[in-house]
């Protein structure tokens, strides 16, 4: 009996730190259009790999100006499964579209299907962090609007 608790103990770890390593860490070859589509698909499967993996997702690739505002963490996550922006949590589909782009600034139209059949349309704004550090010409999420809703897909 203890080896198969040890052994159960061991795959929990491993898997437990598997699971954290999945979140994909922002970097300057990532493309703004992408970053969004990475925080999307986190939205889209939050609970997988763990609960709340995609909101911790969309918070690695928030601006640091921006988790000042909506962190810690905890707080992001409160205000990510409140009314104003729940609908990205375990949606259906997204769309995204370049309104408008240049080398430091880029933004967004952002189409969800929500979990309800229901379209919001959302203006998702990243820009090029341009201090040093590591995340020095990385692009950023600075600011994604209220959502507006667009309607029933029924």
């Amino acid at each position: 009996m203890d080896k198969i608790l040890k052994l159960f103990l061991l795959f929990f770890l491993f898997s437990s730190s598997y699971a954290k390593d999945e979140i994909l860490k922002p970097n300057n070859k990532i493309k703004p259009d992408e970053v969004i589509k990475i925080q999307l698909k986190g939205l889209m499967q939050n609970d997988i790999p763990y609960k709340d993996s995609g909101i911790e997702q969309t918070w690695e690739f928030a601006h640091p100006n921006n988790q000042k505002f909506t962190g810690p963490i905890e707080r992001f996550k409160e205000m990510i499964k409140g009314e104003s922006y729940d609908m990205l949590l375990n949606h259906l589909s997204h769309e995204v579209s370049k309104i408008y782009a240049n080398e430091n600034t880029a933004l967004y139209e952002v189409i969800v299907l929500d979990a309800n059949k229901q379209f919001f349309k959302f203006r998702w704004q990243v820009e090029k962090f341009l201090k040093s550090g590591p995340l020095k010409n990385c692009w950023l999420t600075t600011v994604v609007s209220q959502p507006i809703p667009l309607g029933s897909s029924t």
